[in-house]
């Protein structure tokens, strides 16, 4: 569209569906750090999800988005919908005239660059899965659809930044050989004010869980771990934060497990108000890319408990032992009583010599700098 120099700010518009959870987080975290660096920055996204939170955050963000923050209809699950989706995303950049077009997520990411696929004068394309498509590991029909629709699209992607060295290998096989080599890993960040411990209140409770409620969390694993415990005698509380499509499912086994005097839920919050509340975070997931929950609980030096999956390994880096299997209620349960049995000391010691090697690891600062390093790859193919 436009000559491009690698020393000029960039015109940028980020794509993505659902303005909730870790993925929106880390848009938000990057459009900001590209604004402040004189970068032109666009936002589009889903007008029906995420709620207040979601409006609040956007709209303090707003003033610094020189090429405007625009809210259209984007369903979750592809459909016809999704045509007049691509055709509002073409009217967005041509009116915002970008260099780059960020996808976000599997939605996001495709309508960033199905467009791409018919008009060669389509800005540069840049992809972050936040593991999405790639999480599919079965071979059932949605499955295969995800990743034909993946392996079509590699096509017209100039660079994927992808959040961890886990999803990466999951999507190599998948994009193919060729596609493979523009894979670059940037990794989320979290800011120095973040490295702060929360202190808990005077009646925090025992255990907490943050983020969405949905099978894959692993949250009825954790609930069931919970139930173990209270039957050797040790009755615990748990704080559930958050909302999801399985809610209703996760209240009906608080019931059945009998667990109605142990178990609270509450709406989503931010994760440092939620610390607070519980000396410990569990982490039950079946599956995960690189989760913010995990980095901003280990920067604050919060004792943590989560399972060996994803990337969250790479968070925890020369303490990846500590990781428990996923899906083993009794493998979660021993790990929950051993940490909650440590004397205080040695808990803290652990907690901040984990703070210490995220703080060296993990910073917004890194993240800006390696996404818009990609940005500059990216231009350098559409030239």
């Amino acid at each position: 569209m436009t000559q491009h120099a690698t020393d000029r700010p960039l015109r940028i518009v980020h794509v993505f569906r659902s303005p909730v959870g870790g993925l929106f987080r880390h848009v938000l975290d990057v459009a900001r750090g590209q604004a402040e660096l004189g970068h032109h920055v666009g936002i589009l996204c889903d007008a029906s999800t995420g709620g207040e939170r979601a409006a609040t955050a956007l709209e303090e963000l707003k003033p610094r988005l020189d090429l405007g923050l625009r809210r259209i209809a984007m369903g979750r699950n592809p459909g016809l919908s999704d045509l007049a989706a691509t055709r509002a995303v073409r009217v967005f950049v041509e009116e915002a005239k970008p260099d780059i077009v960020h996808g976000h997520g599997s939605k996001g990411g495709a309508y960033a660059r199905v467009p791409r696929l018919i008009d060669r004068n389509w800005p540069a394309t840049v992809y972050t899965p936040h593991g999405g498509s790639f999480h599919y590991t079965t071979k059932s029909v949605s499955a295969r659809a995800y990743m034909a629709a993946e392996t079509m699209l590699a096509r017209s992607t100039d660079i994927f930044l992808i959040e961890s060295d886990y999803i990466a290998r999951l999507a190599r096989p998948v994009i193919g050989e060729k596609a493979s080599q523009r894979i670059r890993v940037v990794r989320n960040g979290v800011s120095t004010a973040e490295f702060k411990p929360v202190p808990l209140e005077q009646d925090a409770g025992d255990l907490l869980y943050i983020g969405e409620l949905r099978v894959l969390k692993g949250i009825d694993v954790l609930l069931r771990a919970v139930a173990q415990i209270a039957a050797g005698g040790r009755e615990l509380s748990l704080l559930i934060v958050g909302a999801g499509p399985d809610e209703r499912q996760l209240h009906d086994l608080v019931a059945e497990l009998g667990l109605g005097n142990q178990v609270r839920f509450s709406p989503p919050q931010p994760i440092r108000e939620a610390l607070g509340q519980a000396g410990l975070m569990i982490v039950p997931s079946r599956a995960e890319s690189l989760p913010y929950v995990v980095i901003e609980a280990t920067a604050a030096a919060h004792p943590l408990v989560a399972t060996n999956v994803g990337g969250i390994p790479e968070i925890f880096g020369p303490f990846a032992d500590r990781l428990v299997p996923p899906d083993d209620s009794e493998a979660l349960a021993d790990a929950i009583e051993q940490l909650l049995s440590m004397p205080a000391p040695e808990k803290t010691e652990q907690a901040e010599a984990l703070a210490g090697y995220v703080r060296e690891n993990f910073s917004i600062s890194e993240m800006v700098a390696g996404v818009l390093s990609g940005y500059r790859e990216a231009l350098t193919y559409r030239t």
